[in-house]
């Protein structure tokens, strides 16, 4: 069950990231006000943090299964 809740988590974890990145780039080609995009890239970097420390807790606890 835990093994399946972190799974999910890490998924929506990097469809947030992809999410984030889309944006950012249909706001780099329209050209939009460079503080929106300074504030998705921080975004962005908050949810690869995330992403990444899943990854890592799943390895670290399920690597005997």
């Amino acid at each position: 069950m835990f093994r399946d809740l972190t799974l999910i988590a890490l998924a929506l974890a990097m469809l947030a990231v992809l999410a984030v990145l889309g944006a950012g780039l249909v706001g780099l080609v329209r050209g939009t006000d460079p503080h929106k995009s300074n504030r998705l890239m921080q975004w962005r970097v908050a949810l690869q943090a995330l992403a990444l420390l899943l990854v890592v807790l799943i390895l670290t606890l399920f690597r005997d299964r």
